[in-house]
């Protein structure tokens, strides 16, 4: 049987993310929550959950010693980000003033400006950005197979990814700015949204990963 790992660092809905991916995962995989660095070296794909502020989420990840079994994972295996798990993959973030990532995709995340408005209508838009909002694939992938451009995700965040690379966006979301809401790099697939609250998309996204 196969594994695929999920992190377990502390700060993190990994209940949900669990669930989701049970639900998908048919009797070829087993799900397993893990806070030890040799499970995540062992597995065979690995799913990064986060929710929170990235200052505390780094500072877990080497409490526990994740932190050099993300970057292993990051090299050799297929990995999926979720939301916190997508920006740590930066090189730096202005949230809790300035952190550093783990640089995998150079570049930086950035708050929505505050004001915020709409850039049809004019209407002011709320920070953080929560609820559901369309999703844009900007090229073909394997995990966006099933799922329509333009299909809603559940997102909660203030913050953005901006890398400077732009041929690694791999989906665009608008909100008084196009910002880029999906990151894919080699084996690493990124996400700003929560595929494990977004219902019939979300658990396509995941099945497309265990099957990637």
């Amino acid at each position: 049987m196969k594994t695929v790992a999920v992190l377990d660092y502390g700060m993190s809905n990994l209940g949900s993310v669990s669930k989701a991916l049970n639900h998908v995962a048919g009797e070829s995989w087993q799900v397993l929550i893990t806070n030890q660095a040799d499970e995540v070296l062992k597995a065979d794909k690995v799913v990064f959950p986060g929710q929170g502020a990235i200052g505390n989420c780094m500072e877990l990840l080497r409490e526990t010693g994740l932190d050099h079994a993300v970057q292993h994972a990051l090299q050799n295996k297929p990995f999926l980000g979720i939301c916190l798990g997508l920006q740590t993959l930066l090189s730096r973030s202005e949230e809790n003033g300035g952190k550093d990532g783990f640089g995998f995709i150079a570049g930086t995340v950035r708050r929505f400006d505050d004001p915020l408005h709409d850039a049809i209508t004019g209407e002011r838009l709320k920070v953080p950005q929560m609820g559901w909002n369309q999703v844009y694939p900007t090229h073909d992938h394997a995990l966006w197979a099933g799922i329509e451009a333009g299909s809603r995700f559940y997102f909660v965040h203030s913050y953005y990814v901006d890398p400077e690379d732009k041929s690694v966006i791999a989906a665009t979301t608008p909100y008084g700015i196009d910002y880029p809401s999906v990151l894919a790099k080699d084996n690493v697939f990124a996400v700003q949204f929560h595929p494990e609250k977004s219902q019939n998309a979300g658990l396509t996204l995941l099945k497309n990963f265990l099957a990637w």
